[in-house]
C-alpha cells in the first residue's frame, strides 16, 4: 500500500538515519518563525508540515522533537505594515535589541515572535523555541562558526558556485554588529585572525519605511574587530551551522529560500562534514492574481485572520494536503476548504463511498493528519458553508438562521449535545460575510412569464399567510403564470439564496419574512 506523503518522508528520514549510524538520539524537525514582521499564513505552514513529520516519527515510535528557531538577531529590513514610523530609525539594527514599539514585549523580535507563537498555538503546534540571541550567547554554534570562519574562503566559492553571487568570495560570510551605530546589514568583514574579526561599517543596503517606500541605509564607516559573539553567521552558511549543531534530521522549505538551502547544505557537508537534514520543498501561496503574500507589501493574510472564519483543522488540509503546488489564498478560499473538510469527515466516517480503495486510505490518512493523528470520534455536522454564507447574506441574525437549518432538517431541533459545534460554524461564516462586506449581487435575468409570477409572488407578499397555505399559493403562481412548478421554484431560489435549490420555499419566506423578501424580489 502507498503511504502517505508524511508517512513517505518519516519512513525515509528513519531509513536514512540507520544507514548513516551517526548516533543520534532524538529525531528533530526544525521549522523557522520570523522575527521581524507581521506573520502570514504561509508561515504557519512551515510549522504544520514540519510537525506532521514530527508526529509521524512519534508514530514510529522514534523520540522525537519539533524545534521552532526564530532568527531574532537578523536585521529590520522594513517598517512593516501597521507599525508606527518611529521604528524607521531602527531600521538596520538586529530585532532583539529593538524596544518592542507596543511595550509588551522585552523587544520587538520578541513581539514579531509571539504572533506566530499564538497561531501555533490557536492551531495546536507543540514545540521548543529556541532564539538566536539566546543560542549564540550560549555559545551553541561557537564550533561551527569557527569552522566555517577558518574555511571562509572555500564556503565564498561554494556560494558563487551555487548561486553564482561573488559576496563571500570577497568578504567573510559574518555580520558584525557594529559597535558604533548597531546595524547589522551595513557591515563588511574582511578578515579573520586570532580569532578576531576585521571588518567596517562601509556596507549599505535598501529599506523601506514605514509608508512602503524605498530608503537607502548606510553604514556608519566605523573600523573595528569583534570576536564571534559579536555578530551571526550569514543565512549563506547559518542554516548548516544550526543544522549540525542542533543535529537537525528534516526540515521543508519553500520556494523563497531554495537557493539558501542548496547552500547550506553543500556547506553542511563540505566544510562541516555533517550529513544535512532531509528536505522536502512546497510552493508559496499567492493571493488573487499571482501575487506572493508577503508582509512587505501590505497584503498580509494571517492565520488569526483564517481561524476568524474556519477551523483549525481547515488550515490544516490547506498546508497538508499537497505540497509542490502553488495555490491560492484569501478570505474567498475559506469556504471551499471547510466543505472540503466535511467531505473528508464524510469519507472518513464511511458516510460518503469511494469506490477506489488507494484513494479511500489516501484521503482517509490525510484527514487523521489534518487531526493531528489524534482519531475523530464522530463525522462533522452537515452545514455546508455555502448555504450559510447565502442565508447569513439575506438574514444577518443567528437565532433565525438556527431556526431555518432546524425546520430543513440540516440539524435537528432543539438539539443540545453539538449546540457549540452548530455555534461556532454559523459564527465563522457570519464574520466571514460581515468583514467580506458583501451585499447581495442579483443578476439574473427573467423571462416574461418568471417577471409575471415574481410580480405576483410580491403583490401576495402583503397578506397573511400560515405556512400551508403560502405553499399552496406558490403552486398557483406558478399555474397561473404558465410555469412549471420546478421552473418557478428554481426561479426564486435563485433570487434568495442564489442556488437552484434550497429549504420548503414556504417555510424560507416565513423565517425571513415576508418585508425581507418583498424587498429582495423588488430588487431584480
Amino acid at each position: 500500500m502507498e503511504l502517505f506523503w508524511v508517512d513517505q518522508i518519516a519512513k525515509k528520514i528513519a531509513e536514512r538515519e540507520a544507514k548513516l549510524n551517526r548516533g543520534i538520539k532524538v529525531y528533530r524537525t526544525e521549522m523557522g518563525i520570523g522575527a521581524s514582521g507581521v506573520p502570514h499564513i504561509g508561515s504557519a505552514g512551515d510549522g504544520v508540515r514540519n510537525y506532521a513529520v514530527y508526529l509521524a516519527l512519534k508514530n514510529l515510535k522514534l523520540p522525537s522533537e519539533l524545534i521552532a528557531y526564530t532568527d531574532d538577531l537578523d536585521g529590520l529590513r522594513k517598517v512593516p505594515i501597521g507599525f508606527p514610523q518611529s521604528l524607521e530609525s531602527e531600521i538596520g539594527k538586529s530585532v532583539s535589541s529593538i524596544p518592542d514599539v507596543f511595550g509588551c514585549h522585552k523587544s520587538f523580535g520578541h513581539h514579531a515572535t509571539s504572533m506566530l507563537e499564538d497561531a501555533f498555538q490557536k492551531i495546536g503546534v507543540i514545540y521548543t523555541l529556541k532564539r538566536a540571541s539566546e543560542e549564540y550567547k550560549k555559545g551553541t554554534y561557537e564550533k561551527e562558526i569557527l569552522e566555517i570562519l577558518k574555511n571562509w574562503k572555500e564556503a565564498g566559492k561554494i556560494i558563487k558556485e551555487i548561486t553564482n553571487q561573488d559576496k563571500y568570495v570577497k568578504q567573510l560570510p559574518f555580520l558584525p554588529f557594529c559597535k558604533s551605530c548597531g546595524k547589522v546589514y551595513t557591515t563588511v568583514a574582511t578578515k579573520f585572525e586570532n580569532n578576531k574579526i576585521y571588518y567596517s561599517c562601509s556596507g549599505e543596503f535598501i529599506g523601506k519605511n514605514s509608508k512602503g517606500e524605498e530608503v537607502v541605509v548606510k553604514g556608519c564607516g566605523f573600523e573595528g574587530t569583534t570576536d564571534i559573539g559579536g555578530g551571526k553567521l550569514a543565512w549563506k552558511v547559518e542554516f548548516a551551522a544550526r543544522w549540525r549543531a542542533l543535529k537537525i534530521i528534516y526540515e521543508a522549505y519553500g520556494k523563497d529560500i531554495a537557493d539558501s538551502v542548496k547552500v547550506n547544505d553543500e556547506i553542511c557537508k563540505r566544510i562541516l562534514t555533517w550529513e544535512p537534514p532531509l528536505h522536502s520543498f512546497y510552493e508559496l501561496f499567492v493571493q488573487r492574481g499571482g501575487k506572493k503574500i508577503s508582509k512587505s507589501i501590505g497584503n498580509v493574510f494571517t492565520p488569526q485572520l483564517w481561524l476568524k472564519y474556519a477551523p483549525k483543522e481547515s488550515m490544516r488540509l490547506l498546508f497538508l494536503k499537497k505540497l509542490a503546488k502553488t495555490r491560492v489564498v484569501d478570505i474567498d478560499a475559506i469556504p471551499m476548504y471547510v466543505e472540503e473538510l466535511d467531505e473528508l469527515s464524510r469519507v472518513y466516517f464511511g458516510e460518503k463511498k469511494i469506490p477506489n480503495e488507494r484513494e479511500l486510505n489516501h484521503l482517509k490518512r490525510l484527514y487523521e493528519y489534518i487531526n493531528f493523528l489524534e482519531k475523530p470520534t464522530k463525522s462533522k455536522i452537515n452545514l455546508p458553508y455555502s448555504l450559510l454564507i447565502n442565508l447569513f447574506k439575506i438574514v444577518p441574525e443567528t437565532p433565525i438562521i438556527k431556526t431555518i437549518l432546524e425546520r430543513t432538517e440540516h440539524i435537528p431541533k432543539n438539539i443540545t449535545e453539538r449546540e457549540e459545534e452548530i455555534l461556532t460554524r454559523l459564527d465563522y461564516a457570519r464574520n466571514w460575510v460581515k468583514d467580506n462586506k458583501l451585499e447581495r449581487e442579483i443578476k439574473i435575468k427573467l423571462n416574461e412569464k418568471e417577471k409575471e409570477a415574481i410580480l405576483l409572488l410580491s403583490k401576495d407578499l402583503n397578506k397573511d399567510w400560515e405556512e400551508e397555505e403560502l405553499q399552496k399559493r406558490l403552486y398557483e403562481i406558478a399555474k397561473e403564470s404558465d410555469l412549471e412548478n420546478k421552473e418557478f421554484f428554481k426561479v426564486v431560489y435563485r433570487v434568495l439564496l442564489g442556488g437552484d435549490s434550497g429549504p420548503r420555499l414556504a417555510m424560507l419566506i416565513l423565517t425571513i419574512g415576508k418585508g425581507k423578501v418583498k424587498k429582495i424580489l423588488s430588487e431584480i
